[in-house]
């Protein structure tokens, strides 16, 4: 299936001497995350190196099957799987396959040009041997501009390692995450918005500045804090990563989200500060779109477009206090949706689920299936076509009792928090008033008042006065005896021994499409003795009523009798390492291989929180391996040893993908808080992940 129309390029034998130039890689390129890049084929048995025409996007393996060996697409189609393990893992392959990438970097010295260079990089899943890498380069350096430097950029981290033993004077090399660190913009969120910019450099500016955000804005700054109110668009003017809780909030809210290091200058330079722009962020684009536009005709569009998010009413029947394992996914009405998950959890990781292997059976054409990917990475034979589920099954359950588990824990009911609101007359009448200022005054809300004009103004101070009251008196107000009584009890019951306990939120108002309240209510951490358990129950309970919790309840259309908070109460766990990961890549929507993981080796709520840069990982589920993507401010990589934990942590986490996905079809992605000590996962929490596709 010759193309007659493509560059001769692609397929002229090319002698030891040619080279190739600067121009013939332009007239070649295709583009992807905003770098110029041509595919590469070393065909060993006849010694030619192949520049594959890739403005179309071929992939390697048509390329060659189709161009070199003459197959038809039925025939690859057929044979696939073994084509793919001839060309990637076969150590006596007669192809080596590649990208050429054309990257630029500022050079020292105010005013210098930018410097050039090419990075020659194998697909993710290659097994490329040292010997191979090595070959492999100088091959390639054999037919390039010698003006052009070449560094070679290990795929992953066993490449890196090979890498690491060869000479840099031999061969010079650049890794994934130092090119992440200097990108000057990455998507975070795909979409388009109408708004007014505000620009601040830094939060400092930010919280001085006396006009509130409005829900049309467009923000821009260095990290956008965690308390932000709804906006229409952001760019960070920092690099961030995509699971903070406020990106994920961005996600939920369905607007433009980006990283633009430049974007300040750029603005300033087109006199868009304060300005009304349109804003676009495409997932695989490769940079910011902003223009100027007219602002919104008066009247028009004055206030947030109406939201109705579906959320279950609270089941407030009294309700025991009850054991974290007892619980199962259905429970959400009566614990909160994050106690559910965990106890449909821990019941998963001592039992398995028919549902696990989901993922792996749904066909992907032309391959009717993946178990033979999944029996790979599960340690299987690789030779059978069609691996045996029961096998499979029984693999499955081995790696996740072997590495993962949910700590112990106790989860209080919502009926045990109406218990408490009811005992306190004057609690009870302040949530009466607040419930009648939101019903009368804020219907309608924008910005971070709630509503527009004096008035506007006025009814959201009256709600957020209510709210502190609110949170006050819940604070303060007597717990009733027997409440109290049941706290402790249970306490001994089921958490006797645990020296530290963390006392965490679980509401009904939370994970729903449309609303992901990650961040929204509290968690209180490092808590021992009943009395401070109490009191750190008190404070989630009051988060519910925070005037920012409050607000966005609100624009989503959900009304205050909607709402319940459970409280987990948990044994609290030691961690060398601690992140959350997404059973997807966000940064790549189409990647169906990949598990993305941000790790700290602090905790997880810097990861979270977005003021520390963690660490950043993608982890192939189907052929294995991982990268890092970014290294934030930590000043080395993991270890081999966590490195391969963290592995088994992303293929369990695709197991328990297929188990809480809502269909048949398996790729709805969950997120995951984790944490590890030694050779110990513990799962601290599980909710869906919604993309601002989904």
């Amino acid at each position: 299936m010759t193309r007659p129309d493509r560059n001769e390029a692609t397929t002229r034998t090319r002698p030891t001497g040619e080279k190739l130039t600067t121009q013939e890689f332009s007239r070649l390129a295709g583009n992807v995350g905003g770098y110029p890049y041509v595919k590469i084929v070393l065909d060993r048995a006849e010694s030619e190196l192949h520049f594959i025409d890739s403005a179309d996007g071929t992939l390697h393996v048509r390329y060659i099957a189709c161009e070199i060996l003459g197959m038809s697409l039925d025939e690859l189609a057929r044979g696939l799987d073994s084509f793919n393990d001839d060309v990637y893992r076969n150590p006596d392959r007669r192809f080596y396959l590649g990208t050429l990438a054309l990257h630029t970097r500022q050079v020292a010295g105010e005013g210098q040009e930018a410097d050039a260079f090419l990075s020659l990089e194998t697909v993710d899943v290659d097994t490329m041997s040292q010997d191979m890498l090595r070959s492999f380069y100088h091959r390639v350096r054999d037919h390039i501009d010698p003006s052009l430097p070449l560094l070679l950029k290990p795929a992953n981290h066993r490449q890196e390692a090979y890498v690491a033993g060869i000479p840099e004077s031999e061969i010079p090399r650049v890794l994934s995450h130092e090119l992440y660190s200097t990108a000057s913009f990455v998507p975070l969120n795909a979409g388009e918005a109408h708004g007014r910019l505000r620009v601040f450099r830094s939060e400092a500016e930010y919280r001085a500045d006396p006009e509130p955000l409005e829900w049309h804005d467009i923000v821009v700054m260095p990290r956008v804090p965690e308390d932000v109110p709804r906006v229409s668009g952001i760019i960070h003017t920092e690099h961030t990563t995509p699971l903070s809780h406020i990106n994920v909030m961005a996600a939920g809210w369905r607007i433009p989200n980006a990283v633009g290091t430049g974007a300040v200058e750029r603005i300033e330079q087109a006199g868009l500060a304060g300005r009304w722009v349109r804003y676009r962020v495409d997932a695989d684009g490769s940079d910011l779109h902003l223009e100027a536009a007219q602002p919104r005709p008066e009247g028009a569009g004055s206030t947030l477009p109406a939201e109705r998010v579906t959320v279950d009413r609270p089941d407030l029947t009294p309700t025991p206090i009850t054991a974290l394992s007892e619980l199962r996914a259905g429970d959400h009405v009566r614990f909160g949706t994050k106690a559910a998950n965990l106890g449909e959890l821990t019941h998963l990781l001592q039992h398995g689920s028919p549902r696990w292997l989901g993922f792996y059976r749904v066909p992907r054409p032309p391959r009717d299936n993946l178990l033979r990917y999944l029996a790979r990475q599960l340690g299987l034979p690789e030779h059978a076509e069609h691996p045996d589920e029961a096998e499979l099954d029984a693999a499955a359950l081995r790696l996740v009792k072997e590495h993962a588990q949910v700590p112990r824990g106790i989860v209080l009911p919502f009926s045990l928090q109406q218990r408490f609101l009811d005992s306190s007359a004057e609690l009870r009448d302040v949530l009466d008033r607040l419930d009648s200022a939101l019903l009368n005054g804020t219907s309608g809300t924008s910005g971070t008042s709630g509503t527009t004009g004096t008035s506007g103004t006025a009814a959201a101070a009256q709600v957020g006065e209510l709210c502190r009251e609110a949170q006050q008196l819940i604070r303060t107000a007597p717990l009733p005896g027997p409440v109290r009584t049941e706290i402790g009890r249970a306490l001994d019951r089921h958490l006797y021994g645990a020296p530290v306990l963390v006392v965490r939120s679980s509401s009904n108002a939370e994970d729903l499409p449309g609303f992901s309240a990650a961040g929204l209510y509290e968690s209180v951490a490092n808590v021992s003795g009943t009395d401070a358990v109490t009191d750190a129950v008190r404070e989630v309970w009051a988060s519910l009523l925070s005037p920012r919790a409050v607000l966005l309840r609100q624009q989503a259309g959900i009304p205050l009798d909607r709402c319940g908070m459970g409280v987990i109460v948990q044994e609290q766990v030691g961690a060398t390492v601690g992140g959350v990961l997404v059973t997807c890549n966000p940064l790549s929507p189409q990647d169906f291989r990949n598990v993305y993981l941000n790790i700290s080796p602090r905790s997880v709520t810097e990861v979270v929180s977005g003021q520390g840069a963690p660490l950043q990982y993608l982890c192939n589920t189907m052929e294995g391996g991982s990268r890092t993507v970014s290294l934030g401010t930590a000043g080395a990589d993991l270890d081999p040893a966590t490195k391969d934990l963290v592995g088994r942590l992303a293929l369990i986490s695709r197991l328990l993908q297929s188990h809480f996905s809502p269909d048949e079809g398996y790729a709805a992605p969950v997120d995951i808080e984790w944490a590890i000590e030694g050779d110990r996962v513990d799962l601290l929490q599980l909710r869906p992940f919604r993309t601002a596709a989904r």
